[in-house]
């Protein structure tokens, strides 16, 4: 049996639906950190900032945690890095620890900032590993957030995480340097990782959330094909493999299955019409397990 730890805050509602899609349903009590979920392989699920959830996991207080890449780097904490969960608080994506500068400076990389600037940031660890690998000596300032508005009275500089760019923007800062693309991340504790069972139940885990996020891009489509259009329906099916075809009984009709790209099936749809296609079904797939 496992303890799992799981992000609180802006990741939190995307990280309880992702386990709800892979039937991992994540229940709490009256005390928000504390949840459970009802799955014998999992014992204590909390709710924890994601901050603190690489340094527990490598302690063994949990044997699994998702956090982002930002943070298991920041932490130095030394744990087993599962697999990459492509989601973020606005949905699928990557996230970038961003260098940025008031807009009205004549600065186009991290490298033109002078030395002895002040940097303010919630990633010291990051920041100072960052300029010293440029050779600028700089004064980091940790910020408790907001780290945006303290330009230009209370720094010079901002390294924070971004995922559109639109609020540094709209502070005046404009971004000219990324110090690290970041994501979520299954992580587990390393004497965990290599115990057989708890290892066995972590890979479950794993594939469950990992079948939810492939299926998020993909759908099913299914349709009946004439005999005399299938060769030019077939020759735009794309598939994962092959298209499934099967010969309708008593009927000049084929039944075809496959599995396209979300982002296609719009533009796919009005051709296999086109093409002879019939009673064309678009539909969602909750997994995909390779």
């Amino acid at each position: 049996m496992i303890d799992i730890a799981i992000p609180k805050g802006s990741l939190q509602n995307q990280t309880l639906q992702l386990f709800e899609q892979a039937g991992l349903q994540v229940k709490r009590t009256e005390r928000e950190y504390n949840a459970r979920i009802d799955d014998p392989r999992i014992g204590k699920v909390k709710i924890l900032r994601p901050q603190e959830i690489p340094g527990y996991v490598a302690k063994g207080y949990f044997d699994l945690g998702i956090s982002g890449t930002d943070w298991i780097m920041e932490s130095g904490a030394v744990v087993s890095r599962i697999t990459e969960l492509y989601y973020g608080k606005q949905g699928p994506g990557m996230v970038k620890l961003v260098v940025a500068v008031p807009e009205s400076q004549d600065i186009h990389s991290a490298r033109e900032i002078k030395p002895g600037s002040r940097v303010s940031t919630e990633y010291p660890n990051l920041t100072q590993a960052f300029f010293l690998g440029l050779g600028i000596p700089v004064e980091i300032q940790f910020s408790f957030g907001a780290t945006e508005a303290k330009v230009p009275e209370l720094t010079d500089v901002v390294v924070d995480l971004t995922e559109t760019g639109s609020t540094l923007k709209k502070n005046g800062l404009k971004i000219i340097d990324v110090m690290l693309k970041s994501t979520s991340e299954l992580i587990a504790n390393k004497k965990s990782w290599a115990d057989p069972v708890k290892h066995e139940e972590i890979v479950a885990v794993e594939t469950l959330l990992s079948a939810v996020i492939r299926a998020k891009e993909k759908v099913l489509l299914k349709m009946n094909v004439p005999e005399e259009a299938m060769k030019a329906v077939a020759a735009m099916l794309p598939s994962m493999k092959n298209p499934t075809i099967s010969k309708l009984y008593n009927s000049g009709y084929y039944a075809v299955e496959t599995v396209v790209d979300r982002g296609v099936v719009n533009l796919l749809i009005p051709r296999l019409k086109k093409s002879g296609a019939e009673d064309i079904l678009e539909l969602a797939i909750s997994k995909i397990v390779p």
